[in-house]
């Protein structure tokens, strides 16, 4: 099920994609407000039959791939064709539209690969901080987005519970000297990101990989991404390979794909629109690369037993406190969307439709904007205090991370809806 609380995300002006069902299989879908709406049943009724080169079927599909791989002006001929006919909800066929509480949402997009990278010059800075003691970003940062290949496999759609991994790690309880344990996570963290959505696919055969001015043309749209983190398996893991089982055990995302189309209005520069660095050609943008994404995060959890205070959840939330932590903004990223395109097929890699590209923490340079516990807590080393009055300074089991985003405010009628999973106790 997916929370009626984001009506007003899902506007005529937004019409994401994704992939839903109720009493038939699942099938291409997009939302109204509070309503879905099944496209494959539309398209079965004929409300597509004057866009000839839309195949035949295609909405019908249980994944958006075959859909988000055609051109770009068929999907805005679409998107036209929608937002002409669903002016009037009762004109649609009845078993075409469901309640967005009785739908049930599925991953959107077959994943064919997951690379994260690390956008953000204020979540290195934080991070290292923290860590280190050092804000100095990585050598190569200034000079392209750095990131890493993440699993596929784990991605998850919202509303998946998250199992606490268990993994080797250095024991904090008994420092000196280190000794190495195995057993489940001490330091589970969220990572508050979005993730890009390729469509058109791309085969190195030309000798060049994509500009970032041409990049667009392969992104299909945006999800929000918890990217979860192990950071005690993480930590131990790092040097010298990076991350793996730290960060293997799930992926969440959003169900609702923002379409580029959606997004445009929102544009802004970014401050890598100033390089710190000459850089090379196939990074330069000429126009602004970013958009104004104004995304939070929240931690509902059960309340502490004597405390009034806090958020009270209602409905499936009641008995619960639900603790606002962290609002940044994704148009603070320093490298945009187009540019880690064009960084990761510089080097020879073909795109495949479906792939997932990550942008890393979304995080500002304040308290209260940090995109993740390691940056809030300042390493694990001081608590962060919720709602209720009780603290964090890792997730704790039936901990529920929930993170939404809109374009510009609230009042834009664009947004994400929410990307939310619950913390379950590791296998034993």
């Amino acid at each position: 099920m997916t929370s009626p609380s984001y009506a007003h995300h899902f506007s005529i002006n937004n019409l994401p994609f994704g992939v839903a069902s109720r009493s038939h299989d699942p099938q291409c879908a997009t939302r109204l407000h509070n309503t879905v709406i099944f496209l494959g049943v539309l398209q079965d009724s004929g409300v597509f039959n004057d866009i000839p080169d839309l195949p035949k079927g295609i909405l019908s599909n249980a994944t958006l791939n075959e859909y988000a791989a055609l051109p770009k002006p068929l999907h805005a001929a679409v998107r036209a064709k929608l937002q002409s006919v669903l002016v009037d909800l009762d004109a649609l066929p009845e078993n075409s539209k469901a309640d967005i509480s009785s739908a049930k949402m599925h991953l959107p997009v077959s994943i064919s690969g997951f690379t994260d990278f690390s956008n953000s010059l204020n979540h290195v800075q934080n991070a290292g901080r923290a860590i280190l003691n050092d804000p100095a970003p990585p050598p190569g940062f200034f000079y392209f987005p750095i990131g890493y290949t993440g699993r596929a496999s784990t991605v998850v759609v919202s509303g998946t519970p998250i199992t606490r991994p268990s993994g080797h790690f250095y024991d904090r309880a008994n420092p000196t000297p280190k000794t190495v344990v195995y057993g489940p996570c001490r330091a589970l963290d969220y990572e508050m990101e979005l993730g890009v959505v390729v469509g058109k696919p791309f085969q190195w055969g030309s000798g060049k990989g994509i500009s970032a001015n041409d990049a667009e043309e392969y992104v299909f749209g945006f999800v929000l991404l918890n990217d979860w983190s192990a950071r005690d398996i993480q930590g131990l893991e790092m040097v010298p390979l990076g991350p793996l089982n730290g960060k293997a055990f799930g992926t969440t995302i959003s169900p609702w794909i923002i379409t580029t189309d959606a997004l445009a209005p929102f544009r802004v520069a970014g401050p890598g629109s100033e390089p710190r660095v000459e850089l090379t050609e196939h990074l330069k943008e000429e126009k602004e690369g970013n958009f104004d994404i104004v995304m939070s995060v929240e931690i509902i959890h059960p309340p502490a037993s004597t405390s009034t205070n806090g958020h009270a959840g209602s409905g499936e939330y009641e008995g619960k406190t639900i603790s606002p932590v962290a609002i940044s903004s994704a148009k603070d990223l320093f490298w945009s969307h187009r540019q880690m395109v064009a960084h990761l097929t510089s080097c020879g890699s073909d795109l495949r439709t479906g792939d997932l590209l990550g942008t890393g923490t979304v995080s500002g340079a304040e308290e209260g904007s940090y995109g993740c516990l390691l940056e809030s807590t300042k390493g694990g080393k001081q608590a962060v205090k919720l709602a209720d009055g009780t603290e964090r300074v890792y997730l704790l089991d039936g901990d529920i991370v929930r993170m939404s985003a809109v374009l510009g405010s609230e009042g834009s009628g664009v947004g994400f809806g929410e990307c939310i999973g619950e913390i379950c106790p590791a296998k034993q």
